[in-house]
Formats: C-alpha cells, structure tokens, sequence
C-alpha cells in the first residue's frame, strides 16, 4: 500500500512538472509576442508618420541615394566597395531614426534594443522598409499563433485539472484579443483610431505598445490633422449620418427602438424564432451583411451570451429595462476566472443595445460578478439596465457609450481600461458586506500613453433603497484600479452618499501620484470640494478647457459615429 501511495505521488508530480513545463512554454512565447509585435508597432507608425519630422525621410533618402549609386557603379570594378559603404550607411541612417522615434517613449532601452535587433538581422539584402515590416510582421503572426496553439494544446490536455483549463481559456481569448487590436493599430496608423487600437493592444503587451503610444502622440502633435481613413468609413456624411452604415440601417436607427424592423426575434414563450439568446446568435447567417437586429420580447432569460468577435453590427432590443431581462450567476468565489463570470460579453465591433437589463445575482458575498463586459469598439448602451454588486460594469477597452442608463453596484462597479463615455445615467450604491466600502469606478489604465479612462457626465450618483441613508458605510467616486487610472466625473449631480473626501486610495497609498482624478461643474451635496483627497494625482484646478478634452467629441471621436445614429448625444460640455 506505500509503495503503490509513492507511485500516485510520483505520478502527481510527473503531471506536475509537465503542466509547469507548459506554462513556461506559454509564457516564453508571450514574451516574444510582446518583443515583436510592439516593435512591428512602432516601426510601423513612425514609417506611416511621414515629413513629421524628418527622421524617416533620413531612410527615404539613404535609399535613393543608395539606388542612384548603384546604377552608376554597377558596372565598376570598386562596387564591391561603394556596395560595402551603402549597406553601412543605410544600417547608420536606420540606426538615426530608431534612436530618434525612441526618444518619446518611456522604455527607451527596450525600443532601442529590440527595434535594432529586429531590424539588423534583415539588413543583409538591403530590403526596403516594406520588406522589413512583413518580415516583423509574419514573424510577430507566426508566434503568436504557436502562442494559441500551445493554449489550445494544454486544454486538450485529459489529465488537466478542470480548475486549471478556464485560466489558460481566458489567456487564449486575450491572445486573440491582442492580434485582432495590433491588426486594427496597423490599418489605422494615419488614423485617430490608433491610440484606440494601441491602448486595447496595451492590455496584453505593456513595454513596447507603450513605446508604439508614446511614438503616436508625438507624431500626431506635430503633423497636420489626418485624412479621412477610408477603408474604416467612420466620417458621417451630409446627412450627418455615418457612412460605415447602409441605408437600411440608418433608417432602423433612425426609428423607435419597438419600430425596428427586427431580422430575428426571440421570444421565452415560443411565439418567436429563437427562446434563447444565445441560439439566435448561433444562427446568425455567415453571408449576412449590414446591420442584423434581434428584437428579444420580455422575459428573464437565464443564459450566459457572448457577442463573438466576428459577430459585427449586431443590434438588440428589448421591451424595456425592467421587462426583457439578461441574468446569471458566475463568480469568482466559486472558482470562476473574473473574466468569464460576465452575463453579457459583447466583443463584435458595432455593439448596440437598447431597453435591456444584464444582470448578475451572485450577490455581495461572491465578490467578483460582472453582468455586462464590453470590449465592442463604438458600441453604444441605450436605456438599459446593469444590475450586480462588485463590478457589475467592466468596460473592457475600446469606444463605449452609455446614455440613460442605470448602473447598480456595490464595489468597482464599473471598472476596466475602454475609453467609455456615460450620459444621463444614474449611478445608484448598493448595500455591500458588512466590512467592504463602496467604489463606483476602478478604472485601469496601465501607462499614461494611453487614450482610455472613464467619463461620468450629466450623470446622477446616488443611494440605492438597499443602502438609504445610511452613515456606516462609506461610499466614493472611485479607486485606482492600475497605477494610471483615469477618470473625470463632470456637470453631474452628486448625492451626500459620497465620502467628503470623494476618491479611496490604493493600498499603502498606490497610485496617488499618478492617477487622473477630476471634478467639473458638479452639483449635490456630494459635490462639494472642501475636503477632497490632496493627492498628486488629483486635479484640484480643473476647467472648462480642460472637460473639453474628455468629452464625446474629442474622448472617444463620437462625432464620426454617433451623430445620425437616432442616439441622443451631446458631443460637448453642457455649459
């Protein structure tokens, strides 16, 4: 009986070291993907950014140079010689202009020393700049698809603790989540779409999309406003309406909410196409094109729906916020990574929903519970419903918006690094556990490169019935949740629920020095500055000029692709 016990913990740790074995697997191909894909990055916005500065006109011109050269000397017996001196001078031109676009970032060791060995290792043919980014860029493809592969590999993986498959899940869906924001950040390099891009990229590959940030925001200082990007046709036209849409679509938009014109409807009773969400999406036609409406009648539907990525201009509609109602239970206190507790994820870019709840009933004891979590890029939320406790809300990373909506939650409640504007919504603060303060927001972002924080405008924070008027439990507007956190509350209404002190800092002080925490034009008892946190961080003289900047307009480019939409938006302050 010992030996045959010796043999299982034998094996145990056979297991054991295979599983640690793959995971070192895993994490060194991460790190290789961060490597590459940044620097693909950042040579590719710099070469993108053209007579901004001057520094890609040094490899322009060492080319012609070079070509002109050639042509004149190939026939001479000393070009050999001259061959030798071009391919010196193009590495030293090349060389100039990485140590130049390095410059703007903050790990400029990092750039330097991967763009140079990126780049000198594929200089011996004296390929031209194009030659070089689909190099980097097969490259940076290639592992990032042995990077799921190997994912996929552990999962299959039959002696596998199931506790130990969703972890490597979450990890492959972030994987995917990373290619599909680096492929964006390359289509839209002349873009403002880019600092979008980069920032969701951010969420995977911190050094070097830093570096690809840093590089954007100087360049884009000083270059003239860029060009309409086409192929995204995000530019309304002189109807004021976006051209990305189709005619049927700005009409459906342009209509009430019950008026659509639904392509499915699905009904808990029977008396629709689908009774499950979820089966509707499933069905969704592969050579659908345009704008696909799902009409969902009132009902509680008990389901976990996920928007996949390749599920685009997807609308849905309820029959009000309090009638067609999303639920679930998920948490992490019963083992459930954060990530996948959420009732509704959407992740298909062009996201819109009207006139329904998403709903998680784990409760405060559960702890991490999400009921909605966004990270559809220009998705909109109309008149719905986020009901749960602690982060209810996680606004995952790109262009959100949020108008007339009720957000319902006890701790970090609306959480996440998408750059996401909220409108006429009303905030209510539930009761949590006995020992937990309440938090409306734990923004996260990462670097101060980044173009995402969260934006509480016109909005309404206030006590929930379950909470009332109680005195106990102290509330605030929000809590640093990564060393950058953004997020500027403005022209609202704040009630007495909110501490004097209005923001909770970090544990042993983190992040007071480099958050972005701001108050504009604020009404409520709430809203009174007297006895505001002084932190670093804290934007004590914030003015009007200063709101402009993270309104819908200039925040999330909202003027390209919510004016026309039939959505009520103000694109700028209110006063």
């Amino acid at each position: 009986m010992a030996f045959q016990d010796f043999d299982q913990i034998s094996e145990r740790r056979r297991l054991e070291r295979k599983q640690r074995l793959k995971q070192r697997i895993i994490i060194g191909v991460i790190l290789t993907i961060l490597l590459l894909s940044g620097a693909v990055a950042a040579f590719l916005i710099f070469l993108n950014s053209s007579r901004t500065d001057g520094a890609d006109d040094a490899i322009d011109n060492t080319e012609t140079t070079a070509d002109n050269k050639n042509d004149k000397n190939k026939d001479s017996p000393s070009g050999a010689s001259k061959d030798k001196g071009k391919n010196d001078q193009k590495i030293l031109q090349t060389q100039k202009a990485i140590e130049k676009i390095c410059q703007t970032t903050d790990y400029k060791e990092t750039c330097l020393s991967r763009l140079e060995k990126s780049l000198s290792s594929k200089l011996s043919g004296l390929p031209g700049p194009v030659d070089l980014m689909k190099a980097a860029i097969s490259a940076a493809s290639d592992e990032l698809d042995n990077a799921i592969n190997q994912t996929s590999a552990f999962m299959k993986y039959e002696t596998a603790p199931e506790n130990q498959k969703a972890p490597f899940d979450v990890c492959k869906q972030v994987f995917e989540g990373a290619r599909r924001d680096f492929n964006h950040s390359r289509n839209a390099a002349e873009s403002p779409d880019v600092g979008n891009w980069l920032s969701a990229a951010l969420n995977t590959t911190k050094e070097l999309t830093s570096n690809s940030l840093a590089i954007v925001a100087s360049l884009q200082k000083k270059a003239p406003p860029p060009a309409a990007n086409t192929s995204r046709r995000l530019l309304a036209n002189g109807a004021e309406l976006p051209t990305w849409m189709s005619f049927e679509t700005r009409r459906l938009l342009k209509a009430d909410g019950p008026s659509l014109a639904p392509n499915v409807t699905v009904a808990k009773d029977g008396s629709g196409d689908f009774t499950t969400i979820s089966k509707a999406l499933e069905e969704l036609p592969d050579s659908y094109q345009g704008r696909y409406v799902v009409y969902i009648k009132e009902g509680v539907y008990e389901e976990n729906v996920v928007v996949t990525k390749d599920m685009v201009n997807i609308t849905m509609y309820g029959d009000g916020s309090q009638k067609t109602i999303v639920t679930g239970n998920k948490n992490f206190a019963d083992g459930v990574p954060t990530f996948l507790t959420a009732t509704f994820a959407a992740i298909g870019e062009g996201f819109m929903a009207q006139s329904i709840c998403f709903r998680n009933t784990a409760g405060p004891e559960k702890l991490q519970a999400i009921a909605l979590r966004v990270q559809s890029d220009r998705s909109i939320f109309l008149n719905c419903r986020m009901e749960g406790y602690q982060e209810t809300l996680h606004v995952q990373t790109h262009r959100q918006f949020y108008r007339g909506c009720y957000i319902l939650g006890t701790v970090d409640f609306i959480s996440g690094d998408a750059a996401a504007v909220f409108q006429t919504c009303e905030i209510l603060i539930r009761k949590p556990m006995e020992n937990q303060l309440n938090t409306v927001t734990a923004q996260s972002r990462i670097d101060r490169h980044e173009t995402t924080g969260i934006v509480l405008q016109k909005c309404k924070i206030s006590a929930d019935a379950s909470l009332g008027k109680s005195k106990k439990i102290q509330s605030y507007l929000g809590r640093p949740g990564k060393k950058y956190s953004r997020t500027i509350v403005m022209e609202s209404e704040i009630d007495n629920v909110i501490d004097p002190a209005g923001w909770l800092e970090g544990e042993g002080g983190f992040a007071v020095e480099t958050v972005y925490y701001a108050e504009y034009n604020n009404i409520g008892d709430g809203s009174r500055m007297k006895d505001r946190v002084k932190w670093g961080g804290y934007q004590r003289e914030f003015k009007k000029e200063q709101a402009e900047n993270y309104t819908v307009a200039r925040f999330i480019q909202g003027e390209s692709w919510l004016k026309g939409t039939g959505v009520p938006v103000r694109l700028g302050c209110y006063s």
